[in-house]
């Protein structure tokens, strides 16, 4: 693709950066570590609605942590 600016044309390639030199394998570290960041928020999110998940059907049908008695 090109992009006229000006009168000049530049050229925006759209293939990846390549891990040559120091500053291409820095941001594909930090990319590399946002997504493991991203990972892990959505597996506690979904440890979380599973532990919901849970109390819900506890409470529902009477087993677990929350035993209603009443004499």
């Amino acid at each position: 693709m090109h992009i006229i600016e000006k009168g000049a044309i530049m050229d925006v390639s759209s293939s990846t950066q390549s891990s040559e030199g120091s500053a291409g394998v820095g941001q594909v570290d930090i990319m590399k570590k946002a997504q493991e960041v991203q990972a892990q928020q959505v597996l506690k999110i979904i440890e979380s609605a599973t532990e919901q998940s849970q109390q819900m059907t506890a409470q529902k049908t009477g087993i677990g942590s929350n035993i209603n008695i009443t004499g």
